[in-house]
């Protein structure tokens, strides 16, 4: 994977209008502005299950990086209520280097796709202008159906972040086309990419431990009984950067087929930096 390059974020406009519902958890060290890569899940935690190894990575490399949760994710058995999950989320966060997060208050377990979600995550992708966008990439059988409400939710938002001659909708925020979006897997076995896609492998070795720590985090969804996710998340690393010649991996997707002008640097990457 090719180093990030230096992005001129002088040159991308600053429009502070949050969304209604929005609950911007301050990152120490971090600071509002354009960020390189937005990460979005349903809840607190997708993310970091899902393609916190790749954030990691890319911070390492210089990247400006947000989260967006369009839920709270409660109420859940352990948890005590949003407060104890926002602190999670806030220091999962910090682990993976991320430099802001938020929550859009939309309701857990009632997560439909709906015009004004879609608008709220518009408005994100319009005020802090990404580069990438990570969604969610497929439905969990016997999971939360709020992961497909937020693929969704994730490619309307994208859409409509672009959508020109709407001003009465977006207060006058700017257009802002996300020229890249990639999809993220939350099954704990080797995810089937949907019909229309293409697999992309991201080399996490030397991040597999911060992945792991962010998830960590959550102390309220995997005590101590839970141990063993800990243990599936690194076992279903390590198959999947097995099937793309690497000792950890994340699987990501694309409907776009991955194209590349320097197939040296594609198939004979620099070793990634190690997060200390």
């Amino acid at each position: 994977m090719s180093p990030v390059p230096e992005s001129d974020h002088s040159q991308r406009p600053a429009v502070p209008v949050l969304p209604r519902g929005t609950s911007i958890l301050t990152v120490p060290g971090g600071s509002p502005g354009m960020l390189d890569v937005i990460a979005v899940g349903a809840h607190p935690d997708d993310v970091e299950i899902g393609c916190g190894g790749t954030l990691a990575l890319l911070a390492a490399r210089g990247a400006r990086i947000g989260i967006v949760d369009l839920t709270d994710g409660e109420p859940t058995p352990r948890s005590s209520g949003p407060e104890e999950r926002m602190a999670e989320a806030l220091a999962a966060a910090r682990a993976l280097g991320v430099v802001h997060r938020e929550h859009l208050g939309f309701p857990n377990r009632r997560l439909f796709d709906a015009f004004e979600i879609r608008v709220a995550l518009a408005r994100v992708f319009r005020r802090h202008r990404p580069r990438l966008v990570l969604g969610l990439g497929d439905r969990t059988p016997l999971a939360s159906p709020d992961h497909a409400q937020a693929l969704a939710i994730t490619e309307a938002a994208v859409f409509y972040s672009r959508l020109c001659k709407w001003d009465d909708v977006f207060d006058g925020l700017p257009v802002h086309t996300v020229p890249q979006l990639l999809t993220y897997f939350l099954t704990p076995s080797i995810p089937q990419i949907p019909t229309g896609h293409f697999p992309l492998v991201v080399d996490i070795d030397g991040h597999l431990d911060r992945k792991l720590e962010s998830i960590a985090c959550y102390r309220s969804q995997f005590p101590p009984e839970k141990a063993h996710i800990h243990a599936r998340v690194r076992a279903s690393a390590e198959v999947i950067g097995a099937m793309g010649g690497c000792g950890a991996g994340e699987l990501l997707a694309s409907s776009r087929v991955p194209c590349t002008s320097d197939l040296l640097g594609l198939l004979f990457p620099q070793p990634a930096p190690v997060t200390p």
